[in-house]
């Protein structure tokens, strides 16, 4: 979309990363008609372009190809808004990456990433939407470094990743990327993204605190359906949110909520492959995943919170989302 924006507070990280390159910020954004001393505000949003153009001109200044690796020196938890603090709250990296795949919309609409448990560990997938280009190699830099530092600075130091890989080609010197990283590194693989082994993934952090977790998941879930507020899938979610502890809304109040007939809310949300029900459904399974992070919510509160008559109901669905049952999935 051309409308895709980022965070503006995000954004001070990479004029941090130019000073830390000794690029003069005054300097750099001149050409783009830009006074660093006027730039927006930190909840203001940037469009995406401008992310790129930015990218693109340091990779010209800069003769290491590896930069972009700098950009775990520069970042403040305040750097992501909500998302920051609600990460430093969690109780694991796995709760933490969850979160950050849920929300990173909040930061920057363009990019995704995912999680992922493969035989050999929990994987975290970046994908910054640029394909196999200079700006997306560097792009991809940027953002996994800022993840992995994050991650070390919930687990500690001491935090042992057990791969990398990348997308871009091998570079003439790989050291940097293995001296950051701190593990084997492959090049020219079909994606990007890291590998953290189970035992680092679920080990309890000192940095946890579950009941401010749960007050900043429910500011970052306002948040993305107000920034999603033209996207009919957030539109619906959202009234879903507000609704599903009075029990099951019905389709017909959705779309009277979202002015338009059930057959309208149909059609729009089957251009998308979606239904009512799917996204009633999703909403849930979101929904659950966060209650159940919290202990002081029991399995019945749960139930009733999200919008079910009866726990065997809850633990069915639940059942058919994830393949666990809700008792097992709290226990992991």
């Amino acid at each position: 979309m051309a409308s895709e924006t980022f965070l503006a507070s995000f954004g001070q990280i990479g004029l941090r990363l130019i000073e830390r390159l000794g690029i003069s910020p005054q300097e750099f954004t001149r050409p783009f008609g830009l006074d660093v001393k006027a730039l927006p505000g930190p909840k203001a949003r940037i469009p995406a372009r401008f992310g790129d153009e930015t990218f693109a001109r340091i990779a010209s200044l800069v003769p290491d190809p590896a930069f972009a690796l700098h950009s775990a020196e520069c970042w403040h938890p305040s750097n992501l808004g909500t998302l920051g603090y609600a990460w430093l709250s969690s109780e694991t990296l796995r709760a933490a990456l969850a979160r950050l795949t849920r929300y990173a919309k909040i930061v920057g609409e363009k990019a995704t990433c995912r999680c992922m448990d493969r035989p050999n560990g929990l994987h975290l997938i970046y994908e910054s939407m640029r394909g196999n280009s200079l700006v997306g190699y560097v792009m991809t830099d940027f953002a996994m470094a800022i993840i992995v530092d994050m991650c070390r600075t919930n687990f500690g130091p001491s935090l042992a990743l057990e791969s990398v890989y990348l997308r871009r080609p091998r570079p003439v010197d790989s050291r940097p990327y293995e001296d950051f990283y701190g593990c084997p590194v492959t090049f020219g693989e079909a994606e990007d993204g890291f590998v953290l082994g189970r035992h680092v993934a679920d080990k309890p952090l000192p940095t946890a605190n579950q009941e401010l977790a749960t007050t900043f998941d429910a500011i970052l879930a306002a948040e993305l359906a107000k920034l999603g507020s033209s996207d009919i899938e957030a539109r619906a979610r959202a009234y879903l949110l507000e609704q599903l502890t009075s029990g099951e809304p019905s389709e017909a109040l959705l779309a009277r909520e979202m002015g338009m007939s059930s057959r309208t809310l149909q059609r729009k949300l089957g251009e998308l492959e979606l239904t009512y029900r799917s996204v009633l459904e999703k909403t849930r399974y979101d929904l659950a995943l966060r209650y159940l992070d919290d202990p002081a919510k029991t399995i019945t509160d749960i139930t009733f919170l999200l919008g079910f008559s009866e726990q065997s109901a809850f633990a069915r669905a639940f059942k058919r989302w994830s393949g666990k049952t809700p008792s097992s999935c709290r226990r992991r």
